[in-house]
């Protein structure tokens, strides 16, 4: 084995969504004599981003204070908000729009086309920004602190050889490398894991968001209109919701997001988010429309409570590697947004040195907002309406109650089928494409060369085909949203089928898999989904 080239960088960032290319700008503006360079294992920045996204803009001022005169390609005013309690046949609005949906002063953009407007922000300012490098492994010093990644090799067929088009990953070393990965950051979960990170913190919490933008009929759309809505077709144990936003050119932006704590073994988050598609309120507004662009990734919810140490030894997390998500706004791009600025001001401050800045950030307006929101979303694991009251009590006194709901992590919450009370779902025939989840991955336009090692990683695939299927029926062939497990049978017996190139790196199979055996790496640099405007 050759040795392998070596770039060096004064700073490294991995990841180049809100929070990483926020924290490179930021740095370049502060210390313009920095080398810093981002790097992202999508094929071009934005490719892999998804969120609603309705952004408050104060962040996005200070960073880029004449952002307004340009732009990013999609940013509609945000208009008027509803919010619906809905039944399988009506609903009504709420009288009262809860306060942390008020998005007076906010805009609706793409979080994709924002990455792709900020990475040339970025590269103005002398940042170099790697599309396509995916970092397979840290580095480390010898004193055990972090120095940097290792690119993924290119070219490796799935029997571990080397093909043709073999190409040797290289090693990017930093003084600081910054964590910018979002929910579930298969690097950021190592780290945490060596460094006892999580130790002082409730486990981390998810929810996973399945998201699709409609083009609508001429004069359907109501640019900057935004609704939001609860109940069903979840039941009242399960926390789950939907966000419609409209943009401009009738397009649609619209998706539904389950708790990924749900105890039903049954539960199918695919299939919630078609059904409510098909309720009476969604559904005209679809209808004789098109799919353009679909696709689904895990959201951090675990808050305040869950927000592991943020710093290590040459290392720092920001934005959503960190858990800094506001649950009842479901915002986390503002919070990734100045995360990353206070970052970088810390890092210009202190001679490009990470430590103490754990203290930092929880000192910040980034952790008071979540610890003002704390209780909130642990609340619902009693059921719908007291989390309703419970909301309403928070809201009331500001947060300021003198206790804090414990988090509990998301796999063990699903109940064994034999203690499972599944309940009747009142679903309806659904006429609205996608047919099936196979249908959604082509909305997807995930690409993976399916000669490649399976990124997918089960320890233990006997558990698959007896221990689990009997406790809990593969709960993995309905919560992952691409369908890319399968249980299958030919001669030699049953067998668990990855289908790895159907992927679109939602993380949810790595989260909620009841054995913890499943453990997502990544694969080659390039590979994944290629979302448009989402």
């Amino acid at each position: 084995m050759s040795e392998r080239d070596v770039m060096e960088y004064d700073v490294l960032t991995v990841g180049a969504g809100p929070a990483g290319l926020a924290f490179a700008l930021r740095l370049k503006q502060k210390n313009p004599a920095l080398s810093v360079c981002v790097i992202e294992k999508a094929s071009s920045v934005g490719a892999h981003a998804l969120s609603g996204a309705v952004i408050e803009t104060e962040a996005l001022d200070e960073l880029i204070p004449e952002w307004r005169s340009s732009p990013p390609p999609i940013c509609v005013p945000a208009k008027n908000d509803e919010f619906w309690f809905l039944s399988k046949t009506g609903g009504f609005k709420a009288p009262i729009n809860p306060p942390q949906m008020n998005n007076h002063g906010n805009s609706i953009v793409s979080l994709g086309a924002l990455c792709a407007w900020l990475a040339g922000h970025c590269e103005a300012a002398g940042v170099e920004i790697y599309p396509g490098f995916a970092a397979a492994e840290m580095l480390y010093d010898d004193d055990g602190a972090v120095c940097g990644v290792r690119i993924g090799d290119m070219g490796v067929a799935k029997d571990g050889t080397h093909k043709p088009t073999y190409t040797q990953g290289i090693d990017i070393r930093a003084k600081t490398t910054v964590l910018g990965e979002g929910a579930r950051g298969h690097l950021s979960k190592q780290l945490i894991a060596r460094y006892k990170l999580d130790a002082a913190c409730d486990p981390q919490s998810y929810s996973i968001g399945i998201k699709e933008l409609w083009q609508v009929r001429e004069g359907v759309g109501e640019p900057g209109k935004i609704v939001h809505s609860m109940g069903w077709p979840a039941d009242s144990a399960t926390y789950g919701g939907s966000f419609l936003y409209h943009l401009d050119g009738n397009r649609i932006a619209l998706g539904y997001v389950s708790g990924l704590d749900y105890t039903d073994p049954n539960y199918q988050p695919y299939e919630a988010f078609q059904q409510w598609k098909n309720h009476p309120s969604v559904k005209p507004l679809l209808e004789g429309g098109s799919i353009l662009s679909a696709g689904a990734r895990a959201i951090v919810t675990g808050g305040y409570q869950s927000l592991p140490k943020v710093e290590m030894p040459g290392a720092l997390l920001i934005g959503c590697a960190a858990g800094l998500l506001n649950v009842p706004k479901i915002k986390g791009v503002h919070q990734a947004l100045r995360s990353g600025m206070l970052a970088a001001e810390y890092l210009a401050e202190n001679n490009n040195n990470p430590a103490g800045w754990d203290a930092v950030l929880r000192a910040s307006a980034v952790v008071a907002e979540l610890k003002k929101v704390r209780n909130f979303k642990p609340a619902f694991k009693k059921g719908r309406l007291f989390g309703l009251i419970n909301a309403g009590w928070e809201t009331l006194t500001g947060g300021l109650s003198p206790w804090t709901l414990k988090v509990k992590a998301d796999w063990s919450s699903l109940k064994k089928l034999s203690d499972a009370e599944s309940p009747v779902r009142d679903y309806v025939d659904r006429t609205l494409a996608p047919r099936d989840r196979l249908a959604g991955v082509y909305f997807a336009a995930t690409e993976h060369d399916e000669d490649q090692p399976i990124h997918l990683q089960v320890a233990n695939t006997d558990i698959c085909i007896t221990k689990c299927a009997e406790e809990y029926g593969n709960p993995c062939t309905r919560f992952c949203p691409a369908g890319v497990y399968e249980i299958t049978q030919d001669d030699a017996g049953k067998r668990l089928q990855i289908n790895a190139a159907n992927c679109v790196h939602c993380k949810t199979c790595d989260i909620k898999d009841p054995y913890q055996i499943i453990n997502w790496i990544t694969p080659e640099g390039g590979a994944g989904p290629n979302y448009q405007n989402l």
